[in-house]
């Protein structure tokens, strides 16, 4: 099994980030490495656990399609989501920051996981930039 974790500090409050999370606009607006779109009509997020999260991103170049379909298992607002393997902390520093960390396990050989990394990487810089942008 490989893991994988990724911390960020935002620049935003806790709930700010929660909400890029857990709202399908703003997830739409972030979600997938650089070159990706997220069609905001694909997103389904019924945040508890047990509800769905859903959504599809597209390639701009190509039209490669990469579709995520999993299930909220825990929901601690504004603390906590974990779904399918991974699982994301918010933990409010003061000052308006915010650290996250996310964390995942996968069967995954070492090329894959790199690949997944480098997209986890792309994906959270475009989250920094959507917090920054949407004050």
């Amino acid at each position: 099994m490989a893991e994988i974790t990724i911390t960020r500090v935002f620049d935003a409050p806790r709930e700010r980030v929660w909400a890029a999370w857990t709202d399908p606009a703003r997830i739409a607006a972030w979600w997938g490495r650089r070159g990706w779109s997220t069609p905001p009509e694909s997103v389904t997020l019924d945040v508890r656990p047990g509800g769905v999260f859903r959504l599809n991103s597209i390639n701009d170049e190509d039209g490669r399609e990469m579709p995520l379909e999993t299930t909220y298992r825990e929901v601690v607002e504004p603390e906590r989501l974990s779904f399918g393997e991974a699982t994301v902390t918010f933990t409010d520093l003061g000052d308006g920051r915010t650290e996250m960390v996310f964390y995942t396990t996968a069967d995954m050989t070492p090329d894959t996981l790199r690949t997944a990394r480098g997209g986890l990487t792309s994906a959270f810089d475009r989250l920094s930039d959507h917090l920054e942008s949407h004050i």
